[in-house]
């Protein structure tokens, strides 16, 4: 159980691997906008787990011996958006809701005392379309979230995201009434480092015992248990 004084709880989800698949079409759209970015065709990436997209970015011009990151962020910041908006069909169409995720955010939507939102290494523009396109979008407060063009460092991301959410919502959200949910000890790693508590669904590369190692304090194999989760997700509240 986890102990809160305020009677509402901030839940951040994790995008990529937690609620969706874009099963391979989210690295083309990424080539396709580092080219119109930089002007050279991607050969390398940069490792993207638990990563914001303006560092992966970074990392990539690196690997590409690049230089002149302001110009080619700015370019790509704008690019990559309209690569995921240009192929909203396609995205339907390849990638995937995860099982369980439309089931668990619709229940938990039900519940007033719950804010959900998102805390993801993607752009804003991107995560939006994401969600969009797999109906997702209306059970989470985008405005409350935070994003990869946020701030480079993703931990950082956690004191955004409770900022945005308590000045919205009229209610303090700090370490004790905040709970980040993904699927890498990256995002585990963000959310006890950002201040927060952290959940772990193992739907990605992880297993249970991997994300319980980096600190998680529940993980769940998926979120096909829409009433567990829900259940854990109140049990200090009521």
């Amino acid at each position: 159980m986890i102990a809160s004084r305020s009677h509402r709880r901030l839940i951040l989800w994790d995008i990529d691997h937690t609620l969706i698949e874009t099963r391979g079409l989210g690295s083309e759209l990424y080539a396709n906008a580092f080219c119109t970015a930089t002007g050279t065709p991607m050969v390398h990436k940069a490792e993207v787990t638990g990563q914001t997209e303006p560092s992966i970015l970074l990392a990539t011009l690196r690997l590409h011996g690049i230089a002149g990151d302001e110009p080619h962020l700015s370019r790509y910041e704008k690019a990559l958006p309209a690569e995921y908006d240009r192929h909203r069909a396609e995205l339907a169409e390849r990638g995937q809701v995860l099982p369980g995720a439309q089931q668990t955010l619709a229940a938990l939507a039900r519940r007033p005392e719950l804010v959900q939102s998102v805390l993801t290494g993607n752009l804003r523009e991107v995560a939006r379309i994401k969600l969009e396109v797999f109906d997702l979008d209306r059970y989470v407060d985008l405005e409350a979230g935070a994003y990869g063009d946020d701030d480079t460092d993703r931990p950082k991301l956690v004191a955004i995201a409770q900022h945005r959410a308590s000045v919205k919502y009229g209610t303090v959200f700090g370490p004790g009434n905040t709970i980040v949910i993904g699927d890498s000890s990256h995002d585990i790693n963000t959310g006890l480092r950002g201040g927060a508590h952290a959940v772990g669904v193992a739907a990605g590369g992880e297993s249970v015992e991997q994300l319980l190692g980096a600190g998680a304090v529940v993980v769940w194999p998926d979120l096909t248990d829409a009433a567990a989760i829900e259940a854990f997700l109140l049990s200090s509240l009521t």
